[in-house]
């Protein structure tokens, strides 16, 4: 009998061996910790991005006390202010990688800022991933492959707007705002991508720094160009205030918005909703505040959700939305790690997305990555702002 139960017990050794051995954590794991890192605008030119990171803090906060987090463990996300300023970002990257030992860094915002930080993540190997820019740099698997974007290509995005210009007016005269970094830059070139050989419809082109106090000067400069269309490739105050000079001018070009600087309550009602009625930006997610979605089921679990979580915010803020969003993309993928989380088995997850689709996300819209391809969204609709909430147009469009 007792030498039954020593073989027992040598048996049930070895079969627990295996399933011990599967658990393996990288710094910023364990076996009741998540721990991750972003870098925010909280404060700045650009601070009304932060809503991300204030929605996205509150998603994980939600998870943790109404799940127990992910797979036991509890998620902390410390997100951090880094003022829109690249030597900022990089100071607190270092933080969050040194001193906080993050597993990852997740959903930061801005091209600039995280230009500052691209090559220090992957010579330290720690995931870049999903951030909030959609620089043409991000996708490069090959040489970066611990950096994927997280949105739409902002040359995608520019192409797109460019066809819609040319099949709505084929002899449009077109005026461009433009930040003046690699974000204004991706986004011209796919504008000049998608007119093809139909560029010199761009008729004034004028630049401001993310410093300048207004731009009111340039609009003033581009409204001499008697253009009837207008990119305004801003952020911030800046797509706010080149929305109301425009109205203020009594100048009516059709206004083209990049998806990062579209949000109703945070852009354009500030602008003035007369002002910005008829903007036309892109989307992938179902617009919070659109009556087409009052009785969609993942639209109701988010205004729930955030009327429970994040009473202090506003749900029909796109930023906000994002936050959720992007909440739900990260957890998942941590999920999909199980007890393997490692930062190479995170990348893993991420760049196997195929036919991936939140409860927010549009229908026929999807991310989809690969190994040898980060870019994670190549289908958009277009949609316009109605003075209210904004409306889809046209079907799906391939980038």
């Amino acid at each position: 009998m007792i030498s039954r139960l020593f073989a027992f017990a040598a048996l049930a050794s070895v079969v627990a061996a295996p399933a011990l051995a599967q658990k393996k954590y990288d710094p910023g794991a364990s076996d009741t910790e998540i721990k991750l890192g972003q870098t925010l605008p909280y404060s700045g030119p650009v601070s009304v991005l932060s809503g991300v990171g204030k929605s996205q803090t509150g998603y994980f906060r939600s998870l943790n006390q109404t799940q127990g987090g992910i797979n036991g463990r509890k998620v902390t996300l410390l997100s951090l202010d880094d003022g829109y300023s690249p030597p900022k970002a990089m100071e607190l990257t270092r933080q969050l990688v040194e001193r906080d030992n993050v597993l990852a860094i997740v959903n930061t915002v801005g091209t600039a800022t995280n230009r500052a930080t691209h090559r220090y993540l992957n010579q330290k190997k720690v995931p870049q991933l999903l951030i909030l820019t959609g620089a043409a740099q991000w996708n490069d698997p090959k040489r970066y492959p611990w950096t994927m974007m997280g949105m739409v290509a902002y040359q995608s995005e520019g192409t797109a707007y460019a066809r819609h210009i040319l099949s709505n007016n084929p002899n449009a005269r077109i005026a461009v705002l433009r930040q003046n970094d690699d974000f204004g830059k991706d986004y011209v070139e796919g504008l000049r991508h998608g007119l093809g050989d139909k560029t010199g419809a761009i008729v004034a082109d004028v630049s401001y720094e993310t410093t300048d106090p207004t731009v009111e000067a340039q609009i003033i400069q581009l409204r001499a160009s008697n253009a009837d269309a207008i990119f305004i490739v801003a952020t911030g105050k800046h797509a706010t205030q080149a929305i109301r000079k425009i109205h203020d001018l009594g100048w009516k070009p059709q206004i083209y918005l990049p998806i990062g600087s579209a949000s109703i309550p945070a852009v354009l009602k500030p602008a003035g909703a007369d002002a910005a009625k008829g903007a036309i930006t892109i989307a992938v997610n179902k617009s919070a505040g659109d009556p087409a979605w009052d009785n969609d089921p993942g639209m109701k679990g988010y205004y729930a959700w955030a009327k429970e979580w994040v009473p202090e915010l506003n749900p029909n803020d796109s930023f906000v939305g994002s936050g959720y969003i992007y909440g739900t993309i990260i957890a998942d993928l941590l999920r999909r790690c199980g007890d393997v989380l490692t930062r190479e088995n995170l990348m893993k997850q991420a760049a196997s997305m195929k036919g991936y689709a939140t409860p927010l996300t549009l229908p026929g819209v999807t991310m989809n990555t690969a190994p040898d391809d980060y870019l994670p969204y190549n289908l958009m609709r277009l949609q316009q702002f109605n003075g209210t909430s904004y409306t889809l147009i046209g079907g799906v469009i391939k980038g």
